[in-house]
């Protein structure tokens, strides 16, 4: 246990402390706020290759439907034969289920980095010294972003956040042109309400990282949009008169 302490402070607390420090000192005009989006867009966009394989998954996954049926249809007496052929399209087609895993397991780890070095303040004397020596050491950490401050709570960020979530999934349930069962009208309630309730007893750090990434999410989720609208463009034939 103490091996894994130590591995943790020395491989992930402190260098993602020095880190947004550094941020905040060279590119944030010093608020801590803005060091705090500047590290989440930049961690999104470390993760963009496997949000990619998440996106393009979505895109074969449309396709995916209409395959299975076609091959429970072909080999409708041969179950094995129906799970073979499913795995080889998959691999065929490259879907990367873990892919996803990987993109919330990284943000998930980010955030509770972020809730230990908010958390007992990040003014305190007992984490100045965690800085390198190369670092600037500012005087004063400014923790005012707009009207609010990020090492407090926040319910208004808080809501704002829940009701992101909200919405995004009403689009996703109104996409599928399906009715929601009984269960998932539940969900799309009981998450929004989770997730108000647990960012409104968090320093308000959280909520401004968490709706960062779902605004960077959007963007990519309208790219992906576009271009499947563009691969159901039905091709022009050829004109041979």
């Amino acid at each position: 246990m103490e091996i894994f302490i130590v591995l943790w402070n020395q491989y992930l607390y402190i260098p993602l402390y020095n880190f947004l420090i550094w941020l905040y000192s060279s590119y944030s005009s010093y608020n801590l706020g803005v060091a705090v989006i500047i590290l989440t867009i930049l961690l999104r966009l470390l993760l963009l290759p496997f949000t990619i394989l998440v996106e393009r998954g979505k895109i074969i996954g449309e396709g995916l439907e209409q395959a299975v049926r076609e091959i429970q249809r072909d080999f409708q007496n041969d179950p094995v034969k129906q799970r073979h052929f499913i795995r080889r399209y998959l691999k065929r087609n490259k879907v990367r289920p873990w892919a996803k895993a990987v993109v919330l397991g990284v943000q998930g780890l980010v955030l509770v980095l972020l809730y230990q070095v908010f958390i007992g303040g990040i003014n305190t004397q007992e984490k100045i010294p965690l800085l390198y020596s190369w670092m600037p050491r500012p005087d004063f950490i400014n923790t005012q972003f707009f009207w609010f401050d990020v090492g407090q709570r926040n319910y208004f960020l808080a809501a704002i956040v829940a009701g992101y979530v909200f919405a995004e999934i009403l689009i996703g349930q109104w996409e599928e042109k399906v009715k929601p069962t009984r269960q998932e009208e539940l969900f799309a309630l009981l998450f929004p309400a989770m997730t108000f309730l647990v960012l409104a007893w968090l320093p308000s750090v959280k909520s401004l990282f968490i709706l960062t990434s779902l605004l960077f999410s959007t963007i990519i989720s309208m790219v992906t949009a576009l271009i499947k609208k563009g691969l159901k463009k039905p091709q022009k034939q050829p004109n041979v008169s």
